[in-house]
C-alpha cells in the first residue's frame, strides 16, 4: 500500500526541478508552474493547499487503479512526477469549508503521453473517492465511440482491482456504485439522456476532433452548477479542426496564462492549465526539445519511437505538419504564437514633453466598422536609437458593454487611462482617426511625414486624410513578400528594447496576441484569426507603421537629425 508522508509535496518538487533546469517543459508550463507556486505561498487568499487532499488522490490511483494493455497490463499505475504535480495541483487548492477552488483542468499533450489513461484513472476517483454523494460521472464526445474511450479504460481498471471490483458494478454501458450511489456513463452528443444531468465529474477528451463541439460542451458545463466542488477534465492533443471547441479551450488557456505574467487581463481562477508543447516550430529537430510536448517521453513510449518520426519527416516535407502536430501539439495550420514573452514585456515609458519630437510615421488599421480601430505614430529624437510608439484605439460606443463581456478586457479602465476613445454609434467612425492624427500634429508637435494603411481596407479614408495631411499616404500590401523581414526586424528591436511602446496595455495585449504564418518558404506574416476576442488590431497598425520607416529609413533620419 503506498502513503505518502503528510509533508509531501509533488508541485514543489517537479518546480524544484523545472527551475533548475533538470525538467525541460514549454513556457506556457513553466508560467503555469510559477503561478501555482506563487498560490501555495500565498496566506491572503481565500484558497490554501492541503498535502492531504493533493496525496489522497494520488494514493488513489497509485493503489487501486491498473494498466490493462501492454507488458503493464494488471500491475499497478505510478504516477510520473508531472502527473503528480498535476494532480496535487488540481485536487491540492481548497477553501476553509473544504471545498476545491479549481472546477476544470486543462491538459493539452502530444499523444502517446498516457493523458486516456490518466483521465480514466481521474473519472475513477471522482465517481468513489472524492466524498460526493451521488456522484455522476461522464466521459462525453460529440461521438459515441468516442467517448467510451476513457470509460472503457477505467472499466478495464475495475475489472483488473479487487479493491474498486468490490466497490463498482461494471455493467454494460455504464460503471455503478451502491457505496455512494455513483455512476459514471459515456455519453456523446446524440445521447438521449443529455438534458437534466447532475454532473461532478465530466472527462472531455481529444477535443480537437469534435466537430460542432461548443453546444455539447456547454450542456455538460451547465450540468454541473448544482455541484459543490464539480470537475471538467479536458484532455486533447493539437488537432486540424480549426475554429471549433478546441480553439475556443486553447484561447482560453492562452489568456489565462498570459495573465499570470501581465499580458492579458483574463481572469478565471476555477480554471487550471497545463500546456506542453513546443515554443517553437523549429525545435522540433532539436532532442533536447522534445520533452516540451513530451513529458512522458522514455515511460509510455521510447525515446527511438519520437526519433524515427522525426528522422522521417526530415526526409519527407508532407510528413512534417502530422509530426508537430500529433507529437509536438503544433497547430496544423502552421499559424503560431509571433513574440515570446521576454521579447515583446517591455516596461519602458517616455514623457513627450521631454523627448520633444519633431518628425514621426503613422500607420493606420481600421478593421471592420464594428470592432477595435487602432492608429499608431511612431517617431525617434536626435541621438537616440530608440524607436517611440504612441497608438490610440476606438470602438463604437453602443458596443462597448457588449465588448467587455464578449472580450473579457477592461475597455472601460482604458478609456479612463485615455487609452481608447469611443466613436459614437454603433461603428467606428473613420474622422475620428483623421482628428487623432492631427492632435499628434498640432498639440504634440510631431509632424507626420508619412502613412501606411492596408490598401485593402482604408481607400475610403485616403481622401480625407489627404486633405488634411497632403498626399502622404503610403498603400501597404498584406502578405508575405512585404512583412517578412519587417517583422523578422522588429522582433529583434523589440527584444533588444529598442521599441519603446510606453508600457500601453493594449499594445502589450495586442502583441500578445499576435499569431504568424509560416509559408514554405519560411517566409512569415501577420495572421488574422476569427477568434475576436484576440485583437491585433495594434499590432498591425503598428506594422503598418514600421514598413514604411525601413522603406523611408535614410530619409527619416536625415530629417530626424536635422
Amino acid at each position: 500500500m503506498i502513503k505518502y508522508p503528510l509533508v509531501y509535496n509533488p508541485v514543489l518538487e517537479y518546480w524544484n526541478l523545472i527551475e533548475s533546469g533538470q525538467e525541460v517543459v514549454s513556457k506556457k508550463i513553466y508560467y503555469a508552474y510559477q503561478k501555482i507556486i506563487k498560490d501555495l505561498n500565498d496566506k491572503d487568499s481565500e484558497y490554501f493547499y492541503s498535502n492531504q487532499r493533493a496525496n489522497h488522490a494520488i494514493e488513489f490511483i497509485e493503489n487501486y487503479c491498473k494498466h490493462s494493455k501492454g507488458e503493464m497490463g494488471g500491475k499497478p499505475v505510478l504516477l510520473e512526477l508531472w502527473q503528480k504535480a498535476m494532480i496535487a495541483a488540481t485536487f491540492g487548492f481548497i477553501d476553509i469549508e473544504g471545498n476545491r477552488k479549481y472546477h476544470r483542468c486543462i491538459l493539452i499533450i502530444a499523444k502517446k503521453n498516457g493523458k486516456s489513461l490518466l483521465a480514466s484513472a481521474i473519472g475513477l476517483y471522482l465517481m468513489i473517492a472524492d466524498s460526493e454523494p451521488g456522484a455522476e460521472c461522464y466521459a462525453v464526445a460529440t461521438k459515441k465511440d468516442q467517448s467510451k474511450i476513457i470509460w472503457s479504460e477505467a472499466k478495464k481498471m475495475v475489472r483488473k482491482s479487487p479493491a474498486l471490483l468490490k466497490r463498482i458494478k461494471p455493467l454494460v454501458a455504464e460503471l455503478n456504485s451502491d457505496t455512494n450511489d455513483s455512476i459514471f456513463k459515456p455519453l456523446a452528443s446524440d445521447s438521449d439522456s443529455l438534458d437534466g444531468l447532475n454532473v461532478h465529474g465530466v472527462l472531455m477528451d481529444e477535443i480537437h476532433q469534435w466537430k460542432n463541439g461548443q453546444s455539447l460542451y456547454s450542456i455538460m458545463v451547465d450540468g454541473t452548477i448544482a455541484r459543490r466542488q464539480p470537475l471538467i477534465l479536458i484532455t486533447s492533443t493539437a488537432g486540424t479542426i480549426r475554429q471549433d471547441i478546441y480553439d475556443t479551450i486553447y484561447s482560453e488557456c492562452e489568456r489565462i496564462i498570459n495573465g499570470y505574467i501581465g499580458l492579458d487581463t483574463y481572469i478565471d481562477d476555477r480554471t487550471i492549465c497545463f500546456i506542453y508543447e513546443l515554443d517553437d516550430r523549429k525545435e522540433w529537430k532539436d532532442p533536447k526539445c522534445w520533452k516540451k510536448a513530451n513529458p512522458n517521453i522514455g515511460v509510455s513510449f521510447k525515446f527511438s519511437y519520437l526519433e524515427e518520426k522525426v528522422n522521417q519527416a526530415k526526409q519527407n516535407d508532407k510528413l512534417v505538419k502530422n509530426l508537430l502536430c500529433k507529437h509536438f501539439d503544433m497547430p496544423e495550420t502552421g499559424s503560431e504564437s509571433w513574440l515570446t514573452y521576454e521579447q515583446l514585456n517591455n516596461k519602458a515609458t517616455y514623457d513627450l514633453k521631454v523627448l520633444k519630437p519633431k518628425y514621426g510615421i503613422a500607420g493606420i488599421d481600421l478593421s471592420s466598422t464594428t470592432d477595435l480601430t487602432c492608429a499608431t505614430v511612431i517617431f525617434r529624437v536626435p541621438n537616440d536609437p530608440i524607436l517611440y510608439v504612441k497608438q490610440m484605439y476606438w470602438l463604437p460606443s453602443d458596443r462597448l458593454e457588449q465588448k467587455i463581456i464578449q472580450d473579457k478586457v477592461p475597455y472601460d479602465i482604458w478609456i479612463q487611462q485615455g487609452l481608447l476613445r469611443l466613436s459614437e454609434g454603433n461603428k467606428i467612425n473613420y474622422k475620428d482617426v483623421t482628428k487623432w492624427l492631427l492632435e499628434v500634429q498640432n498639440e504634440d508637435g510631431i509632424y507626420i511625414y508619412k502613412i501606411g494603411y492596408d490598401r485593402y481596407s482604408a481607400t475610403y479614408l485616403v481622401d480625407e486624410i489627404e486633405q488634411y495631411f497632403g498626399k502622404i499616404t503610403v498603400p501597404i500590401a498584406q502578405g508575405a513578400k512585404t512583412f517578412n523581414i519587417p517583422m523578422r526586424n522588429f522582433s529583434a528591436d523589440l527584444e533588444k528594447g529598442m521599441i519603446n511602446y510606453n508600457n500601453n496595455p493594449i499594445s502589450l495585449w495586442n502583441l500578445a496576441n499576435a499569431s504568424v504564418t509560416i509559408d514554405t518558404n519560411q517566409n512569415m506574416y501577420l495572421c488574422k484569426t476569427s477568434d475576436s476576442t484576440k485583437r491585433i488590431d495594434g499590432v498591425a497598425s503598428l506594422l503598418d507603421a514600421y514598413i514604411v520607416y525601413l522603406d523611408e529609413y535614410n530619409n527619416y533620419i536625415a530629417m530626424t537629425n536635422y
